[in-house]
């Protein structure tokens, strides 16, 4: 297989991973609220949506780092057009002539409160991991893996998580509150729960992150720590 092959390969399948683990928690989404373990007194609740969320961040940081920034934004706005296509088709599920289905419509309901609230977190933390990813990069001169790897990450889904949960609760009510107790407590605890559960995921991908772009470097052969594929065809052209 040649080069070129094998660097198209390996970029459709980041990306593949990437849209469809996007597809997937979108309609997941908050379908089910999942109690991971708890500390103390306070449960570790996460949606279901958000258990293959982590996924995401590493794929964009394989791309930032292999192929650079720009091919790594124009997937964030790939996945973006993805969501409002979702979005399209579960409108039009509901609108069209058909039996009425309680289910259905239960599930359009989160679907809608789950990508709606998605669209505007997905934008805010991709668009900032790989900003902050480059960031570190440029700051460490292309060394420290480790320093983009989780320092775009973790600042990234404090965002995602944050805003996740405000959306989801002020702009489409679609959080199990409990409406006797007081709202904040509650939110900052949906919050806390899940960027635990994303900072736990973040930095148990640091090693697998390192080990895919070593064995990638060198089948794609870019061997040069920091350098990029991009950096690469921009100076044979």
């Amino acid at each position: 297989m040649s080069i070129k092959k094998r660097r198209d390969l390996a970029f459709l399948i980041l990306a593949g991973l990437f849209l469809g683990t996007m597809g997937m928690l979108n309609i997941l989404g908050l379908s089910r609220f999942l109690t991971l373990g708890t500390i103390g007194n306070w449960p570790i609740v996460v949606a279901v949506g958000a258990l293959p969320y982590p996924l995401t961040f590493l794929c964009t940081d394989l791309i930032s780092e292999l192929w650079g920034e720009d091919k790594a934004g124009q997937l964030v706005w790939v996945g973006l057009l993805l969501n409002g296509w979702i979005m399209l088709i579960i409108w039009l599920g509901g609108i069209l002539p058909g039996n009425d289905s309680p289910l259905y419509f239960e599930m359009q309901r989160l679907a809608f409160g789950a990508v709606g609230a998605s669209m505007v977190a997905y934008m805010a933390a991709q668009f900032t991991d790989v900003r902050l990813f480059h960031f570190w990069k440029r700051f460490s001169n292309g060394k420290a893996l480790w320093l983009r790897n989780n320092g775009s990450t973790l600042v990234s889904q404090l965002v995602d998580t944050t805003a996740v949960v405000l959306i989801s609760h002020y702009a489409a009510h679609v959080l199990p509150i409990q409406a006797e107790k007081a709202i904040f407590p509650q939110l900052a605890s949906f919050v806390a729960s899940g960027y635990l559960f994303k900072l736990i995921a973040a930095l148990l991908d640091t090693l697998p992150f390192y080990l895919l772009v070593a064995w990638l470097r060198k089948w794609l052969e870019v061997p040069e720590e920091g350098q990029e594929i991009d950096d690469e065809l921009m100076a044979s052209s």
